[in-house]
């Protein structure tokens, strides 16, 4: 395996490097993009127990926040609740942006590793043909053997471009589909919020210590 990196030429090390970044992001991705993370099943229901048994305070507030990108979204609508159902909206959209913003962070980075590392390899490449045909006109075609070798040690980086862009596109597909159906849940959970308490509903946040 080194001897096939050092074969590749100097252009091997920014492959190289941008397949650690790519699994870095991958993992990580896998991580964070857990549905059970993003929207716990249990969070409306919790919310709305509190609500029930008039039990919503500022500290269950700041429990909610916490927990999980949905409960950051519905906690927003749920102190604006008072105002009507406008305010509730448009603080349940601003927090969803912060949200989803969060939840697309690395992709863009992801999407161009895909792009550029069978670039960096058909550069690559270019570089090593280069290096052949300089060869021919130093030494002429008489040793095919080293053509031959030339040529194949000139294609080794756009063989380690593509192996790294193609599983990378196809987890940056992965993702931002993944995205998308996690975005869709919590839209699908802030709406059930707001239709059930209704704009002319309030619902009263009490203060900490307070009954």
């Amino acid at each position: 395996m080194v001897e096939l990196v050092k074969s590749g030429g100097w252009l091997m090390l920014p492959i190289i490097l941008c397949s650690i970044v790519a699994i870095a992001i991958i993992i990580e991705r896998f991580w964070t993009l857990s549905a059970a993370r993003i929207s716990p099943k249990y969070t409306l229901g919790q919310v709305w127990t509190w609500i029930k048994n008039n039990e919503l305070n500022a500290s269950n507030l700041r429990e909610l926040r916490l927990a999980s990108p949905l409960g950051q979204i519905l906690a927003a609508g749920l102190v604006n609740s008072k105002y009507g159902r406008a305010a509730m909206t448009v603080s349940i959209e601003q927090a969803a942006s912060q949200v989803i913003h969060d939840m697309e962070r690395y992709l863009n980075t992801l999407g161009t590793i895909a792009a550029i590392t069978p670039l960096l390899g058909l550069l690559g490449t270019v570089i090593g043909m280069i290096e052949v045909f300089t060869e021919i006109m130093v030494q002429g075609t008489g040793n095919a053997n080293a053509l031959a070798g030339g040529i194949s040690q000139a294609l080794i980086t756009t063989a380690a471009g593509l192996s790294v862009a193609i599983p990378t596109y196809m987890f940056h597909r992965m993702f931002i589909r993944r995205v998308d159906s996690l975005v869709l849940n919590l839209e699908q959970e802030s709406i059930k919020l707001v239709d059930a308490l209704h704009s002319d509903r309030r619902v009263e946040v009490k203060e900490i210590g307070k009954q």
